[in-house]
């Protein structure tokens, strides 16, 4: 089974460049209510995820931050704990569904490491469900 099949393209993706700010950043991330969302360099390499906490902790360990200073950071500046691993286009669908399990998305690149797009937990449990791969 190809997992392109089931790849959400970066154009349909909401996502973060690194050079937003902290406040970018948040807006987006309100906007849509996502947790999570990729995070991309303007050459369109995967960077990693931002999650809400990622944010968090970043503004705790600012002094005397504010909405302004907020504007001046980048995502780049802010401490990620821990990026959803990216899978290759390549890869087949035993790895996808073992990463999918751990997240909410997984990351896909090409051989570069460049974006092309997530495949999304609800993606591959709906197409279970529909070809009766799972039984309740």
């Amino acid at each position: 089974m190809d997992i392109q099949a089931f790849v959400k393209p970066k154009r349909e993706v909401v996502f973060v460049y690194d050079d937003f700010s902290i406040c970018e950043a948040l807006k987006t991330m309100e906007q849509y209510r996502y947790t999570s969302i990729p995070v991309i360099n303007r050459k369109g390499f995967y960077v990693g995820s931002l999650t809400e906490g990622d944010l968090l902790w970043g503004i705790k360990n600012i002094v005397a931050f504010d909405m302004a200073k907020a504007d001046q950071l980048s995502v780049a500046s802010i401490h990620r704990l821990r990026d959803y691993e990216a899978i290759n286009i390549k890869s087949n669908i035993d790895e996808l569904i073992i990463k999918a399990a751990n997240e909410n998305f997984v990351p896909v690149v090409d051989d570069h490491n460049l974006f092309l797009g997530i495949v999304t937990r609800k993606t591959l449990l709906n197409y279970f469900f529909e070809h009766n791969f799972i039984v309740l």
